[in-house]
């Protein structure tokens, strides 16, 4: 009974949804008019012939390791140096919190500014004191690497988010454990890496797998930053999707697109709960 009402908003909002783009993925349609039943064509096509969506894979797979290493790896290593200090730990952990709650719009806006060629960006000015020529850096245009600023952009904006979870679970390891680690001589690297963080692994499982999700479904930060772009160069599965079915009105197609999403998405989680041991019982 408790579960019910989450359940059934989850259904009218996830599942159906899921369920109509299925359905709509068997049609050449518009969005408006006639739709003409084609049926598997558009997947035929999509894993055939369109070289655009396999480069969208391969972007989204870079895209989701980067934010794993910085968002999961990096609210860790964050978490750690918050739990040894003594003073001014309340005021970090709120600065280190704050982008969390901004608006992704304001955080790309922000970025936008930083890395700004014309005119001259704060990124820039301090670069160009090691080297002159990074004065005119081109960063969200550059092709070369303006996937890796967009993935570096997201896991900045959530690294407090998994910062403050990991947080909680280091204060919440019984001290007579790390007591008695250091009592047997164990240095206090050697108190995390062997008593605390095995401690904390299904913590670390649950946040790898929160990031591996949202990741492959990131769609913002690519679109305001890059809009794909340049080209293809930082384009996702999620913004392939979105201009497919509705900048260039091929909605059937756009929809198989989002059918397929859902099935990396689901057969990444399921690998990664295997190899992890996440299905096993505690």
């Amino acid at each position: 009974m408790f579960l019910f009402p989450a359940f059934l908003i989850y259904t009218a909002f996830v599942i159906v949804s899921i369920v109509w783009a299925g359905y709509y993925s068997f049609f050449d349609w518009s969005g408006v008019g006639e739709k003409v039943f084609v049926g598997f064509k558009n997947y035929a096509e999509l894993l055939t012939q369109d070289t655009v969506f396999r480069s969208t894979v391969w972007h989204t797979i870079i895209y989701t390791i980067i934010n794993v290493a910085i968002q999961v790896f990096g609210g860790l290593l964050f978490a750690i140096l918050l739990s040894r200090i003594k003073k001014g730990r309340v005021a970090l952990q709120t600065l280190y919190y704050i982008p969390v709650v901004i608006s992704s719009v304001a955080i790309c806006q922000i970025f936008t500014k930083l890395f700004s060629v014309t005119p001259i960006g704060i990124i820039n000015q301090i670069l160009s004191f090691v080297n002159p020529s990074f004065k005119f850096m081109e960063w969200i245009s550059n092709p070369q690497i303006s996937l890796y600023v967009t993935a570096f952009v997201e896991a900045y904006k959530y690294l407090g988010l998994y910062m403050v979870i990991f947080y909680a679970a280091l204060i919440g390891v019984p001290d007579e454990l790390g007591e008695a680690a250091l009592i047997d001589g164990a240095a206090v690297w050697q108190e995390y890496l062997y008593v605390k963080i095995p401690y904390i692994k299904p913590v670390i499982i649950a946040n790898c797998l929160l990031v591996l999700n949202g990741s492959l479904r990131s769609f913002e930060f690519s679109y305001l930053l890059t809009h794909g772009g340049p080209g293809n160069a930082s384009e996702l599965m999620t913004t392939y999707m979105y201009k497919q079915a509705f900048s260039s009105m091929k909605y059937g197609y756009g929809s198989s697109v989002a059918i397929m999403i859902v099935i990396i998405c689901m057969v990444v989680g399921m690998l990664f709960r295997k190899f992890t041991g996440g299905g096993d019982d505690e």
